[in-house]
């Protein structure tokens, strides 16, 4: 979301540069009291039409950002933090983090010079053997997905036709060595040329013309959901207002829709949040933003719908202040947040053991469920 994340394409087949790894977090299933559950090997996590999947359940994903786990877990004076992230995610529930599985050039990069990597950083990528477990990336039901770049832009091709070759030739590459995981794109979101009916949604003019198409590229063969990120005080204004909750909903639900209805794929949105050096920025508003984005996937949630989650841009362990983008969320420090973010997290884990996938709702389970919503809302 911030510049220095923003990347303008292209190399063929150069996945290492940018992929993104996300990590389902075993032990925050501590809400789940399904026995049955308990009694299953973790399987890989798949799709079933609009739904994410694990064996043959929904599973709905409540998560975080958390960039530089691969950065602070090289060091031994900063691997500490790791572990402590960790811990505090599950202590709420968080169930997915996503975090860089690349860093090129610069300071503890993977990819010290092109084709030159350093081993003790290159702890994450596709076909390298886990020096810890000995199970090979690609073959490791903790990997939620894999996604291709975060917030790709082309300028140079308004159209998207480049955009959308690159997408489809590098899916399909990332697809030739691992078929076993989940793939997505990483964009923001925008819709393009080939949905005119649609860009009424985007956040200003200049979205639709940075090379990407939202609906258009989540139609690639190998892409197995949908993406994108909230950044109302990025995109419309940097001073605080209602506006930024509407548009919130707005965007979630369009993109939920079109999940749905146009693509039969989930759609997890994959970075959200607000910045504390934005004007008139107050906690309080924090806290209503995350409640917004966490009511309008509840909304789908209820209806067995394709709103697959969401994950916070980012948490960080005190310690780690001088890292601060102004989207920080230590957990520790904010209570009133932690404490959704747990309601949220209960609520998904509820969801995610109570029914099978088969059973569409239709079970008296359901009336359990909503009993519980209503309840904690």
């Amino acid at each position: 979301m911030n510049s220095h994340k923003e990347k303008n394409i292209f190399s063929s087949h150069s996945v290492e540069a940018f992929l993104w790894i996300l990590i389902v977090l075993l032990n925050c299933t501590r809400f789940c009291n399904c026995e049955e559950l308990e009694d299953e090997e973790w399987a890989m996590v798949g799709r079933k039409g609009s739904q994410f999947v694990v064996n043959s359940r929904p599973f709905y994903v409540n998560g975080f950002n958390t960039y530089w786990l691969m950065i602070f877990a090289v060091d031994a004076s900063t691997r500490g933090k790791v572990s402590e992230i960790f811990q505090q995610a599950s202590s709420v529930g968080l169930s997915v983090c996503r975090t860089w599985a690349f860093n090129d050039g610069g300071w503890r990069a993977l990819q010290k010079s092109p084709g030159v990597y350093d081993e003790d950083v290159f702890k994450t990528v596709l076909t390298r053997v886990n020096s810890f477990t000995n199970v090979t990336y690609k073959d490791d039901p903790t990997i939620f997905a894999w996604e291709l770049m975060n917030e790709p832009r082309c300028l140079s091709d308004p159209s998207g036709d480049q955009f959308q070759a690159w997408v489809e030739e590098i899916s399909m590459y990332v697809k030739s060595i691992d078929q076993a995981h989940l793939l997505e794109i990483g964009s923001e979101g925008f819709y393009g040329p080939s949905s005119p009916d649609k860009v009424q949604f985007n956040p200003n003019t200049f979205a639709q013309q940075i090379g990407t198409d939202f609906l258009r590229n989540h139609k690639a063969f190998a892409i197995d959901f949908a993406s994108a990120h909230i950044y109302a005080d990025t995109w419309i204004s940097s001073a605080i207002s209602d506006a930024h909750l509407q548009f919130t909903k707005t965007w979630m639900e369009s993109h939920i829709n079109d999940a749905e209805n146009a693509l039969n794929m989930p759609i997890l949105f994959s970075e959200f949040g607000v910045s504390s050096k934005d004007g008139g920025y107050n906690d309080s508003f924090r806290d209503t933003l995350i409640n917004t984005v966490y009511s309008t996937l509840l909304s789908s949630i209820k209806k067995g719908g394709g709103g697959g989650g969401s994950l916070l841009w980012q948490l960080f362990p005190v310690g780690t202040e001088y890292m601060d983008d102004g989207y920080a969320v230590f957990l520790s420090k904010s209570p009133s947040t932690a404490t959704i973010i747990s309601l949220q997290s209960k609520r998904m884990d509820t969801f995610n053991s109570l029914c099978s996938w088969r059973c569409h709702w239709g079970c008296k389970k359901k009336k359990e469920f909503e009993l519980f919503m209503h309840a904690e809302m």
